[in-house]
């Protein structure tokens, strides 16, 4: 008879990751879900960490202790320090280094970036080839535009910074301590210390406006 091997591997990799769930649970890891959480064999997990269901790790992956990883994060190539909150649908690619006390939230994506001691990505957001300083803040649906068609550039965000919703960082481009970015903007030049910088077209409003009719 002849063997199936696709059912062999997976039958093969089931049973791994049984075995990788199980070492971790026995070292107190909280998997609310175990057989929903996917590890890779070099998945290192520190003290009181807790993972909710459909997470996945890929290779590479540090987590520091009193972590917390919610549902539906996709985690490879990433050392997460300790007391970061991560997800719920994050995807932390690789070169991705999270200090401690910081948080990226939902529907965020990092790749090469270092995001410092107490500072949040929230939301909607794109960190690639960045740092971003300690106690700094990024509003939701904010985009570290790295790649110009050619080559990759970095965005430098110092500390106590605050970037408002929806604005475009053009790298490369450094964003100076204590400055804030004005929300909707798309920022080119590096913004100094203690400034804001926005860029916004004017409002305009035409009373008793009607539409056309078809």
């Amino acid at each position: 008879m002849k063997r199936n091997t696709k059912l062999d591997k997976a039958n093969s990799y089931r049973l791994s990751q049984e075995v990788l769930r199980n070492k971790a649970l026995s070292k107190g890891v909280n998997l609310i879900a175990p057989e929903t959480v996917f590890l890779s064999p070099d998945t290192f997990f520190g003290k009181n960490v807790t993972v909710e269901p459909y997470v996945v790790f890929g290779p590479k992956v540090k987590v520091g202790d009193n972590s917390y990883i919610k549902s539906f994060s996709h985690i490879e190539g990433t050392k997460i320090e300790k007391n970061v909150s991560v997800g719920p649908y994050a995807r932390l690619r690789e070169g991705t280094i999270l200090q401690s006390n910081s948080k990226i939230g939902n529907f965020v994506e990092t790749k090469k970036s270092n995001i410092n001691q107490n500072s949040k990505v929230n939301h909607l957001s794109y960190i690639g080839d960045a740092s971003i300083g300690k106690n700094s803040n990024i509003g939701a649906g904010t985009i570290t535009c790295n790649y110009d068609g050619v080559k990759k550039s970095k965005t430098k965000i110092s500390d106590n910074v605050f970037i408002g919703s929806n604005s475009s960082l053009i790298a490369p481009i450094s964003i100076d301590k204590k400055s804030i970015v004005g929300a909707g903007s798309v920022i080119t030049k590096n913004v100094k210390k203690k400034s804001l910088a926005l860029t916004r077209a004017q409002q305009v409003e035409i009373k008793n406006y009607k539409r056309k009719k078809k």
